[in-house]
This record gives C-alpha cells, structure tokens and sequence, in this order.
C-alpha cells in the first residue's frame, strides 16, 4: 500500500523554478514559517509538488546558506568528520553552519576523494593505500595500532584507543542538538 502520491502529477510545474515562484515561497515561509510540506504548495499558490518545495528551500533559499567555495579548513574538517562518522553526510552538515547534507556529499564525491587519494589515503578506510611510501602532506594517518595527527610542532602518534576520545576532545564538537524550526 504505502503513502498516497504528495500532488497530482499532471497539475504541477517540473523543471526550473521562476523567481516569482522563489519569492511565493520566500513570502510564505517567512509569514507561516516552515510546516506542512504537504500543504504549503496549495496555500503559497504554487503549481509545485511539497518535495519541490522543500528542497528548493533547503537547498538554495534559506537565507542562512553559505555560498561559494568551501575553505581549506572545512576540506580537513569533513575529512575529519567522515573518518569518523563515514557517509553521514547530515551529520557532517550540522557540524558546518551554512552547508547542505547534500552539497557536502557532492563536494566530498568530486574533490575530496581526490584530494585523498593523490595524498596516498583511501578515501573510505581513511588509512594509507601504500604504507612505505609517506607523503608528507598527510594530515592524518590511521593504521591498525595507531594514528598520527598533524599538530603545530609536527606529528604526534595517538593510540588507536584514544583516538576517537582525542579527536573528539580537540578537533570536533558532537553536541548535535534537535532545536525548534527556526522561523524566518
């Protein structure tokens, strides 16, 4: 059985938005805030699908959104974060104000792995793919006993035990609090 249909397929607007359409939906959420996507297609007079019209506002409305060209402190950081948490790419995206689940994964996907991969780490198992040959632009190491994190002064050996509860401590903040929506 499962969920009926979100809207009727032949009644609704594919493909590129307008930019009266952005500024129906801009207009709606900032007087009712974000709710029912079900609903709000009707109600802010729009010829679009709930779907639709979440992740246009997800994705490139919100007026908290950052744009352009992630820093070189975000590359190391998602770094960090898969190593840790793998593709959770929400999760990650929490941890970068600004950023979506989804333009981190595709960023991750088309620069991030090769970035890894020409620094010799296997993008998934984030260990190296040739253990004898040590490229010094390594930022992190993972072997099966230990890992080397970069520091100020140069590399420090952390015991695989400690690792999570260091990099934990020093490199990343888990506090991943549910909050009200926020309302524009």
């Amino acid at each position: 059985m499962g969920r009926s249909p979100c809207c009727e397929k032949e009644h609704t607007n594919k493909g590129a938005w307008t930019k009266e359409e952005d500024e129906r939906l801009i207009k709606h959420i900032k007087l009712h805030g974000e709710g029912c996507w079900r609903s709000l297609p009707k109600a802010a007079g729009l010829l679009r699908c709930g779907k639709s019209c979440r992740l246009r506002w997800i994705n490139y409305l919100r007026p908290d959104l950052k744009r352009g060209n992630f820093t070189e402190e975000e590359d190391e950081l998602i770094i960090s974060l898969h190593s840790l948490l793998g593709n959770k790419w929400s999760l990650i995206a929490a941890r970068l104000p600004g950023r979506t689940d989804n333009e981190i994964k595709n960023y991750w996907n088309t620069h991030i792995k090769r970035k890894l991969m020409s620094r010799g780490i296997d993008p998934q198992t984030h260990r190296l793919l040739n253990p004898h040959n040590q490229n010094p632009r390594i930022v992190s190491m993972h072997t099966d006993d230990a890992m080397m994190m970069r520091n100020d002064v140069g590399f420090k050996v952390i015991a695989a035990a400690d690792r999570a509860h260091v990099l934990c401590d020093e490199q990343i903040n888990l506090d991943l609090s549910i909050r009200p929506p926020h309302l524009y």
